[in-house]
Order: C-alpha cells, then structure tokens, then sequence
C-alpha cells in the first residue's frame, strides 16, 4: 500500500488506456470478460486458470448498463462496476482490469490483441466474442470447463430463499 492506496488499485486501466498498458505485460497476454457481479469460487478458479494459460491476465468487465442490458434481472448487478473491478484487480492471477459499456467486449479484444482469449465452459469457442479475430492473428481461444458448479444468479436465488 501506497499513501493508503492499495497497490492492486494500479491494476485498473480505462478502456482508452487499455491499448499501451497491456502491450507493456509479459504474454503471452490471457483476455477474459464477464460481470463478476458476486465472486465466487467458480469465477476464481477459472481466472486462475485462464492466467496460467499465459503470461498476465486481463479481465474486462461488464458496465452496470451492460449487465442490465443482458437480462440477468431487474436488480443486476448488485455489485456496481467500481466495487466489482476492484474486487477483481486484489486478485493475484489477474494482471489488469478494464470495462466495457456495448454489448460485446470487441473492441477491446481488437485495441489489446491478445494472444489467448477464454471463456469460461458454458461458452463453445466458436460462441466466444472475439475468437475468429484471435484465432486469424495465430492465438487460441479456450472454453475452461468448470470445475464448482457455482453461479450468481444461484446464490442470489439461495438468499433470497433465506
């Protein structure tokens, strides 16, 4: 901690900075996104994963419009973004946090060009956002298959059982 800011805060990158900061991490670059809106042990395990699969990770993030956007509930996310990327940047596994408003992390994907792009196993590769662009510069597209059965929208469903 720096001047009572936490270092994982260095983590953060706006989208518009996104280009030169992931060129500057060692690759091969691993290219993530999704709401992250709860935490939980499937979405840690597979960003552990998906890191080991290179060099750094960038994870991009949903903007709450964009969560809205896909249906996931009147209430979503409950985490806004700012909570959300910085819960996401503490992590070890992941090298930089970023976000994006539209509806698909593209453009991102392009201005970083990753060379390993993931997903989590409830994405078929030829689904995944982005990997036909991947896949013509010479990288991989990998759909991680899950290992805890878990999701947000199912604990949200157990709590509000309670």
């Amino acid at each position: 901690m720096q001047g009572g800011i936490p270092a994982f805060e260095a983590k953060l990158c706006a989208p518009t900075d996104l280009p030169a900061r992931a060129a500057d991490l060692p690759g091969p670059r691993v290219f993530t996104n999704g709401c992250f809106d709860i935490l939980h042990r499937g979405h840690v395990t597979c960003l552990a994963q998906a890191r080991a699969l290179g060099g750094s990770l960038i994870v991009a993030l949903n903007s709450d419009a964009s969560v809205r956007r896909l249906g996931k509930g009147d209430d979503r996310p409950v985490n806004p973004l700012d909570d959300r990327a910085a819960v996401i940047a503490a992590l070890e596994s992941v090298s930089l946090v970023t976000w994006f408003d539209a509806d698909t992390p593209l453009d991102l994907i392009l201005a970083c060009r990753p060379e390993v792009l993931v997903k989590g196993g409830d994405w078929a590769i030829e689904r995944i956002v982005g990997a036909h662009e991947v896949l013509a510069r010479g990288g991989r597209v990998e759909s991680i298959a899950f290992e805890h059965e878990r999701s947000t929208t199912g604990l949200l469903h157990k709590i509000r059982r309670l």
